[in-house]
């Protein structure tokens, strides 16, 4: 039998929900995660800074083409800001770089000001971000002093509610769109009060369709194995669901168009035998529906027979030799 000197990876598809820790790098978190599947190929849905928490779904194999549609989607914090000091990064990661009073605090004051930003609104990004100016990081100019002009950006707060504070902190749930820095938005609240902040905790509790209800820690990703692992559609149900037949499936996995009525979603989940299989478009130029993303499911199902195979051969070798070892110790026995 062949050695490996690192065991072969893997075909896995599905969406994994981790519950990220602070001090995690997204990056490092999502190898660490792989590595325990062995999976093939991997991806997170957006990242979270090292002093953030919470939800980070990580896509394995054939996920990581609803990816994309996670990156756009809209996310859930929960954040607490510290008025009174202000730090250079916008969170705990940085140094104080200013200090101011702060002013007495009531739930109506502070509903009054969270006001002011809910809905359509223009952000300016953190030079402390990964946003690229002439091809690198922004957090590179950054830590050399170095301010570069950087234009507001159009966002949407679709949800902003204070859930407590105290005489110098208040903590805030906030829905928001794609290109949102909550840290930026702490620390514009904190202008707004005619003080400055900083935000000391931020925990994600959604991405899109999905939830952190169920969000695991790595160490109870390595104890479940592939139990915790969703199916890719977990991610897709805010899409219409339309099942195929055998000749419509076909069809989309070789790149045709199906004759269907419009949909009331631009894309669609597409399923085979109750198994989603793709996600379709509607063409308004055709009037038809196209696929958008396919995926190879065929090589996970070819992977998870291998390993049963491989399994009951284990099985099978460590049962012939506990009879030998048994023959054995009748015979010395004897």
């Amino acid at each position: 039998m062949a050695q490996f000197k690192h065991p072969p990876k893997k075909h896995i598809n599905g969406i994994i929900l981790l519950n990220k820790h602070v001090g995690d790098s997204s990056n490092g978190i999502l190898q660490k995660v792989m590595r325990v599947f062995r999976a093939k190929k991997g991806g997170h849905t957006g990242a979270l800074d090292p002093f953030a928490t919470g939800l980070l779904p990580i896509c394995l194999g054939e996920a990581t083409k609803v990816s994309g549609l996670l990156l756009d989607s809209d996310k859930r914090y929960t954040a607490t800001l510290k008025l009174g000091q202000q730090s250079d990064t916008g969170d705990t990661e940085g140094k104080i770089i200013k200090e101011k009073g702060v002013p007495e605090l009531s739930t109506a004051f502070i509903e009054g000001v969270f006001e002011g930003f809910k809905g359509a609104i223009e952000q300016i990004p953190p030079m402390y971000s990964a946003l690229k100016h002439q091809g690198k990081p922004l957090y590179f100019y950054a830590r050399q002093g170095i301010e570069i002009e950087r234009p507001a950006r159009a966002i949407t707060i679709k949800e902003l509610n204070l859930i407590s504070f105290t005489e110098n902190q208040i903590v805030f749930d906030v829905l928001c769109t794609k290109g949102t820095y909550v840290r930026t938005l702490g620390e514009d609240i904190a202008f707004a009060m005619d003080t400055v902040g900083h935000l000391i905790a931020l925990h994600r509790t959604q991405t899109g369709d999905l939830r952190g209800d169920d969000m695991l820690t790595l160490e109870e990703i390595e104890a479940q194995g592939k139990a915790c692992i969703h199916p890719i559609d977990i991610a897709l149900t805010h899409l219409d669901r339309m099942d195929l037949t055998p000749e419509e499936v076909d069809l989309i996995q070789h790149g045709q168009m199906l004759d269907y009525p419009k949909p009331k979603t631009e894309l669609v989940r597409l399923y085979n035998q109750g198994e989603c299989f793709a996600v379709g478009e509607w063409s308004e130029k055709k009037q038809m529906l196209k696929p958008k993303r396919v995926f190879n499911l065929h090589l996970a199902k070819e992977q998870a027979i291998a390993d049963a195979q491989a399994e009951s051969e284990e099985r099978a070798d460590k049962a012939a030799d506990k009879a030998i070892e048994s023959t054995d110790s009748v015979k010395a026995v004897q």
